[in-house]
């Protein structure tokens, strides 16, 4: 007796009609046996590869079809693809296949929805025998405190997924974390299976699924801008190796926080290649703050306000752009069903408020870090989790900053902001919106500063230089020849006070007190 076995994408339309002649061939012939493997679109070159690899096939197309000999033992004897598939069938059973293109491709999209409910069914069954396992560090800063009871009360994973949290910080905290435990021991979450603390460096992210990455808490004092770059190198190539020695193959990292969540991540990739795909960093908290900031000029409510797109480096030098922002339930003369809205440019009359105070208004919350608290940061990483595991909402644009791809003329290789939407546990770039082109300055900038630091954190570039554009340069020169043709002594004085400004002060690197982290950056807005 003969065993087929039928390999593809699962949205191949000719796997779908080599399924379906061999199930015919199944029904009918008594000694006909098939074996069915389906894989993601995204996954299939990979497992197409290492098939081959193991088996010594030379195969590159979907579908792949082999023999295995029951009766006989040993590898299988690869036959081919479709076009093998049907001679043989119609060499050895006098059988053929008459499907045609439209009901191949019908079929094709039928198995990837059949495929991906499957692949769900099994991870929800998982969880009833292992918990799905989350790892949070630096589990004593406040938006820990403020994430737990969110991931605890279902509202992330789904109330039918169990989750054990472990809290990984240094010693020092290791009293404040068992109090930790205790209080969401007494939440008595029906989702929560257990939740324990870890200040082993050597085990943490041990089969950590999950992971979220929360600003660190240090008392180191820096002096320069380019020694608070350099000082994240440590931990994120900490991190990045136990992540790659410990975690999960199918772990999910996010990155929240205040400070250099590019950065940061860019350096979680850099030192956990293996999983560096499922690495994103969090911007709904930037756009959060300017949804409020809208809505407080609006007169409406915050939620009503979608799609707002944030550009670039989401702690820092970013883009706000309002060209796609709706407001929804808006009062005024015009008025809608609940799915109706109204663009927000056309609501805001004061274009001069949008370019002048609402960009200050969101520079000075990035700049200094105060609005961007515990609440905040646990609300929008664990909302971007939620929308990682169910999917974002349909139509709804979502700012993430993921790895470039070159989308958007954005260079290759930097982790950069952009719109995005979730479907099937994974993100798409939404690069189809149209009239969203960046202008080449504003890109430069955002880019510019983006290489610079991670040059200067991996000690490639030794001094970072803010982008300035040819009219700022000019403008320089002409203040520099004005100082140079003033009395000497006064000079003097503008100088010295130049230089006080410009140079970053020691401080201590705590998340209260940020103030000089991001002050070589700046914002820009698009009416």
């Amino acid at each position: 007796m003969a065993k087929f076995v039928i390999a593809g994408r699962a949205d191949c339309p000719y796997y779908a009609k080599t399924e379906l002649l061999a199930d015919y061939l199944q029904k009918n012939l008594p000694d006909f046996r098939i074996h069915k493997i389906t894989q993601r679109p995204e996954v299939w070159e990979d497992w197409l590869k290492d098939v081959c690899e193991k088996n010594k096939w030379s195969h590159k197309n979907s579908p792949i079809i082999w023999r295995e000999l029951l009766d006989r033992g040993g590898k299988g004897l690869l036959l081919g693809g479709y076009n093998e598939f049907l001679e043989h069938a119609q060499l050895y059973y006098d059988v053929t296949s008459s499907m045609t293109t439209e009901l191949m491709k019908v079929i094709a999209q039928e198995n990837l929805r059949t495929h991906i409910e499957k692949e769900q069914e099994e991870e929800a069954l998982k969880t009833y025998v292992n918990p799905l396992q989350v790892w949070i560090t630096s589990a004593s800063t406040p938006a820990c405190y403020n994430l737990i009871p969110i991931l605890t009360s279902g509202e992330v994973f789904g109330m039918q997924t169990e989750i054990s949290i472990t809290l990984f910080d240094n010693k020092q905290a290791e009293e404040h974390l068992k109090s930790l435990v205790m209080e969401t021991q007494d939440l008595v979450s029906p989702v929560l299976r257990s939740i324990s603390i870890c200040t082993t460096v050597e085990e943490a992210f041990r089969q950590a699924q999950v992971i979220v990455v929360l600003d660190d808490t240090t008392d180191k004092e820096v002096f320069s801008l380019e020694d608070c770059l350099r000082s994240r190198v440590p931990l994120c190539r900490l991190y990045g190796c136990l992540i790659e020695k410990n975690a999960d193959e199918s772990v999910r990292v996010i990155v929240g926080g205040k400070t250099f969540v590019n950065l940061k991540t860019a350096l979680l990739m850099t030192y956990a290649p293996r999983v560096a795909r499922s690495i994103i960093a969090v911007a709904l908290g930037v756009e959060g703050e300017a949804k409020a900031t809208l809505a407080r000029k609006l007169k409406t409510t915050p939620s009503y306000i979608k799609d707002v797109i944030i550009w670039g480096n989401i702690s820092g030098n970013n883009y706000v752009d309002l060209r796609k922002t709706k407001v929804y339930r808006y009062e005024s003369a015009i008025w809608g069903p609940l799915h109706y809205s109204r663009p927000l440019l056309n609501l805001i009359f004061d274009s001069e408020w949008v370019k002048r105070e609402f960009v200050a208004t969101l520079k000075n919350l990035t700049a200094t870090g105060r609005q961007f608290g515990g609440i905040l940061a646990a609300h929008s990483i664990a909302t971007t989790l939620k929308y990682w595991y169910h999917g974002s909402p349909p139509g709804e644009i979502v700012s993430l900053g993921i790895l470039s791809e070159g989308q958007f003329g954005i260079p290759e290789g930097i982790v950069f902001s952009m719109p995005v939407k979730f479907e099937n546990g994974t993100w798409v770039v939404l690069t189809d919106l149209k009239d969203i082109e960046i202008s080449e300055q504003i890109m430069t900038r955002m880019t510019s500063d983006l290489i610079q630091e991670k040059l200067v954190a991996l000690g490639d570039k030794i001094h970072f230089q803010p982008y300035q554009s040819e009219t700022e340069l000019h403008t320089k020169d002409r203040r520099i020849s004005s100082l140079i043709t003033d009395d000497s002594q006064e000079g003097q004085v503008s100088d010295a006070a130049d230089f006080q400004n410009l140079s970053p002060q020691a401080t201590s690197e705590k998340p209260q007190s940020l103030e000089f982290l991001n002050d070589f950056e700046s914002k820009t807005v698009e009416p």
